[in-house]
């Protein structure tokens, strides 16, 4: 489809990855190793060397950065990811190659957890496995003493573990995900982090906007947004619900997921059935003959009804075009809906924490 040049007025140049102290052929054993040779520009700068995807290769395989399509050509998910990074118009910036991989591992941890994520969907209600935590008003839902953080986060996000979905919004999920992934490389890389993270966690849970400060890093702009179909595996991504009415039920004022690589985004809800980008616009599209008004004058969103509206769409290529050239632009700044779509102008992913080059700065417990 045609995609409005509000969505692709931006840079579709690709800045890639500069990794410091690292010389050409280091770069070029790191990349090779995971198969990515073809196309490589390797840049040596003073103390540094930029790596990107040569011009010629993006035109054949990320046309626009176009990130969507690289796990056709792509033999992991490691090597995805790192496609993605060096296709990227943002510059991801690395201490040293150990840096970079320990990254590259964090992503890789988010989009697996992301995958086994399934939840049960609340607005009003949160509940999490009550053997590995507690909730108090002021420090939210802590770890009980004596569980590990990596269990009793899997325990309240994948249900192989208790065999029950516990409530949450999707905005906490994705923060139970990230912060798993991070747990994960820190129990293999950095074990004194993992530790500090245990003890916070003991006594205060970090969330929303002090989530976002802690622990990630975001990119893009609504000034120079991302192009539309660029992601890298691993990011957390916002989709914003461009319809005024139906954006006033809470839980419905967008939504948010993690990009699991092979073009599809997280669905908590039904993980069975990630969205494809197209998919996802037109979920949120139907918000709006969702949007139901009870007898006590309260609104509340009709799911079945959703479901129902998106299934007749899809029958319909002409509805569904006319539906993705609305939703597939930048979205409206905050508090305004006019021309905008659902599709945000930045990204976050998370910072690093390999010891030498960590970037957290933990709250004191």
């Amino acid at each position: 489809m045609q995609i409005s040049q509000q969505a692709t007025s931006h840079s579709t140049q690709a800045a890639g990855i500069r990794v410091s102290n690292c010389d050409r052929s280091a770069c070029v054993s790191f990349f090779g190793a995971l198969g990515i040779q073809d196309g490589l520009d390797l840049e040596p700068t003073p103390g540094a060397t930029v790596c990107k995807m040569s011009g010629a290769w993006m035109q054949v395989h990320a046309p626009a950065c176009d990130t969507l399509l690289l796990h056709e050509h792509a033999q992991s998910l490691q090597q995805e990811i790192l496609w993605s990074m060096l296709v990227s118009p943002h510059l991801f910036e690395f201490d040293h190659l150990e840096a970079l991989s320990s990254a590259v591992r964090v992503r890789e941890n988010i989009v697996l957890d992301a995958r086994k994520t399934a939840l049960a969907f609340k607005t009003d209600a949160a509940e999490r496995p009550s053997e590995f935590w507690r909730y108090e008003e002021d420090a939210g839902f802590i770890l009980q003493a004596g569980t590990g953080l990596i269990k009793a986060l899997i325990s309240a996000t994948q249900p192989e573990a208790t065999g029950k979905l516990y409530d949450f919004s999707c905005y906490r999920a994705t923060e139970y995900v990230i912060l798993l992934g991070l747990a994960q490389e820190a129990a293999l890389h950095n074990t004194a982090l993992l530790a500090q993270l245990q003890a916070l966690n003991e006594h205060y849970a970090i969330r929303s906007g002090q989530f976002h400060e802690v622990f990630l890093h975001e990119y893009g702009s609504l000034e120079e947004p991302l192009p539309a179909r660029f992601y890298v595996p691993g990011d957390r991504v916002w989709f914003r619900n461009p319809d005024a009415n139906s954006s006033d039920v809470t839980g419905y004022e967008g939504s948010w997921v993690i990009y699991v690589g092979s073009g599809l985004f997280s669905n908590f809800w039904k993980r069975d059935q990630p969205f494809s980008l197209q998919s996802k616009c037109i979920e949120i599209y139907h918000w709006r003959d969702g949007l139901q008004t009870n007898a006590a004058g309260d609104l509340w969103m009709d799911e079945a009804k959703v479901e129902a509206c998106v299934h007749d769409t899809m029958q319909e290529p002409h509805k569904v075009q006319h539906i993705l050239q609305q939703m597939m632009r930048i979205r409206d700044p905050k508090g305004v809906y006019a021309e905008g779509g659902c599709l945000d102008a930045t990204r976050e992913y998370p910072k690093q924490i390999y010891p030498s080059a960590c970037e957290l700065s933990l709250p004191k417990v």
